[in-house]
């Protein structure tokens, strides 16, 4: 496995926990929680997350890009890719696809 796979799988391992924080932690807790009250002050705090998701996103989006162009994977699923990263969880399935994928195109004959 070359640096451009690793480093997908760095930023999708993060861009996933930061979404899955986001979403299943901070949002409730600052929307759910009474107002006023320490949770609710704790969930807008912790929606600073949504910032450092958004700047990580961006880095895997040019990552996975670049990823799916060298290996020549379809439009369909390189959107599939790219959206993962907004859709909590999808991303954990997805990163596996494409390890799959890579995996599966460097013990063929013509790859890797």
């Amino acid at each position: 496995m070359d640096g451009l796979f690793r480093t997908y799988r760095v930023l999708a391992y993060v861009v996933g926990v930061l979404l899955a924080f986001g979403a299943f932690v901070a949002v409730p807790l600052k929307y759910l929680a009474a107002e006023g009250s320490d949770l609710q002050q704790l969930g807008v705090t912790l929606s600073l997350v949504w910032v450092v998701h958004g700047w990580v996103y961006l880095a895997y989006v040019v990552v996975a890009f670049l990823l799916a162009r060298r290996e020549g994977w379809t439009i369909t699923f390189t959107v599939l890719m790219l959206a993962a990263g907004l859709i909590p969880l999808l991303i954990f399935w997805v990163e596996r696809r494409v390890e799959h994928k890579v995996l599966q195109a460097e013990s063929s004959p013509t790859g890797g």
